[in-house]
């Protein structure tokens, strides 16, 4: 399908979804139009905030992956035939690498990666490269009683859309009603 014609609807879908939940007024035209615009704002951000994910999987959860990420080497051949490559490959991550600011950079640091395509399998430990695209914080726990946030990054550019229209909305919910301050959705 058109990639474009998939961003489209997927804005529609977020605008409908949350046109619906409101109740009927004349301003539902312009909520549509608000919405239609910040969603343009939020893929302009993201398609500006892309960088490679490339590094190793510490850990597989049903929504995506925690990837030490900064192995710049995975974008070199014979390494980047597919999107994952074994485990038993012998790399090693530049320890005073620096993330830049600017589209394509390496993201460098501990990230969790969600819509990520279903195969080949991964399993821990292998790594993986993916161009990906800023979504938001996840939540951590690299063990018991502990909890960290990391950035979140989505393969698919319309789950990133998504992801942050989503945690806008719970930002401002929590705003109106006083129950703190703003954190990303998982």
């Amino acid at each position: 399908m058109n990639r474009s014609f998939c961003l489209g609807f997927a804005i529609w879908l977020l605008v409908s979804l949350s046109v619906s939940g409101q109740t009927a007024t004349n301003s539902s035209g312009t909520n549509q139009a608000a919405i239609a615009v910040r969603a343009e704002q939020i893929r302009s951000a993201c398609v500006e905030g892309r960088r490679y994910v490339c590094g190793r999987v510490l850990q597989i959860v049903p929504d995506g992956l925690v990837v030490e990420s900064g192995y710049a080497d995975l974008l070199k051949p014979p390494l980047n035939k597919s999107w994952v490559v074994p485990g038993t490959a012998s790399l090693n991550r530049d320890p005073n690498a620096l993330e830049e600011k600017s589209p394509d950079a390496i993201c460098v640091g501990l990230v969790f990666l969600t819509g990520i395509p279903k195969k080949p399998k991964v399993n821990e430990y292998d790594y993986v490269v993916l161009h990906a695209y800023p979504a938001g914080e996840y939540k951590y726990k690299p063990v018991p009683g502990v909890e960290k946030t990391i950035r979140r990054f989505s393969a698919s550019l319309e789950r990133a859309i998504t992801l942050n229209l989503q945690a806008e909305e719970v930002g401002l919910e929590k705003a109106k009603t006083g129950s703190g301050s703003k954190t990303g959705a998982q």
